[in-house]
């Protein structure tokens, strides 16, 4: 997701952090867990999280990120607007009983039952890169399912171009709603074909364990050539529709985010550069790759201006 504005005069959140203190993140969280400044339904802890079978079919040939950077550095504004917040609120959202409505222009609208849907699927491991506009990066284990299977399940019309994607939005249980910084609930979309290409991943968990609340439990979206915020966390609602559906970030500020939003060293964001990211857990910075290194995606995009379709 992309970070909220910072004034002219100030520095890049990415580039102000201490190096000591970012070093040291890893002992400060541990400490929260213990002390129980860390809701026991948000912790870092796997054990706290039911494991799922999963085998692995995609590897990113690279160390992962640790589960404490995984489960502790995020985005998910409904429960705050520092990297922090999700881990330390997001112990009020109650992950099950959990249900996504899935209809729109479908022969076979279905109510998808999350608990019943992670008992009996054939779930994956599928290690993937992941990158956030910001600047910052992860090598995250996800455990989902292709999302093409939940199409082919629901049989969209002839008519259907889109996917819409909507988040929940309580305010009971997502202390976030109360900032204005976006016109809620959070909503997404993708391309049809972009929904049905196989690294588009429907995850219920990480590191073989249930999604945690902070990563958008229980159920979400997980498209690795595209930055984080197109990636929708605890989905409710998926509409296939016929117009390019509106979405959150792309409403809030369209000269910054673009429907697309594919992962592009050449396309810089108004306020800094994307050509070059720094993997959490590593001070160096890396160059960006287009579309993230997965160039098996280039051919959705054949004969389109990446730079004007941002």
């Amino acid at each position: 997701m992309p970070i909220r504005r910072n004034p002219s005069w100030g520095l890049p959140e990415r580039e102000v952090t201490p190096e000591a203190l970012f070093l040291n993140r890893r002992a400060v969280v541990a400490g929260m867990v213990a002390s129980g400044a860390l809701p026991a339904a948000a912790s870092t802890n796997p054990a706290k999280l039911a494991a799922i079978a999963a085998r692995r079919t995609r590897d990113a040939g690279e160390p992962p990120t640790p589960l404490v950077d995984v489960t502790s550095y995020n985005n998910f504004y409904e429960f705050g607007l520092e990297k922090g917040d999700p881990a330390r609120n997001a112990g009020s959202l109650r992950p099950s009983p959990w249900t996504v409505e899935v209809g729109g222009l479908v022969k076979k609208p279905i109510t998808l039952d999350v608990d019943r849907y992670i008992a009996r699927a054939p779930w994956e491991e599928r290690i993937y890169r992941f990158r956030c506009v910001e600047g910052w990066s992860m090598v995250i284990p996800w455990v989902g399912v292709p999302f093409s299977s939940l199409v082919r399940a629901v049989e969209p019309l002839g008519s259907a171009k889109y996917v819409a994607f909507r988040t929940l939005a309580d305010p009971a249980q997502m202390p976030g709603l109360r900032n204005p910084v976006l016109a809620w609930p959070y909503r997404e979309g993708l391309r049809l074909d972009e929904a049905m290409h196989d690294l588009t991943l429907l995850a219920v968990g990480v590191y073989g364990r249930r999604l945690p609340n902070q990563n958008g439990a229980p159920i979400r979206l997980v498209v690795p050539w595209k930055y984080g915020f197109k990636s929708v966390k605890s989905i409710v609602a998926i509409d296939f529709v016929e117009n390019q559906p509106k979405t959150s970030w792309n409403m809030a500020a369209p000269r910054e985010y673009g429907f697309y939003s594919n992962v592009n060293p050449e396309v810089d964001h108004p306020r800094w550069s994307q050509a070059r990211e720094r993997r959490i857990g590593e001070f160096r910075r890396r160059e960006t790759l287009l579309f993230n290194g997965y160039s098996e995606v280039a051919g959705l995009y054949t004969g389109m201006d990446l730079k004007r379709f941002f």
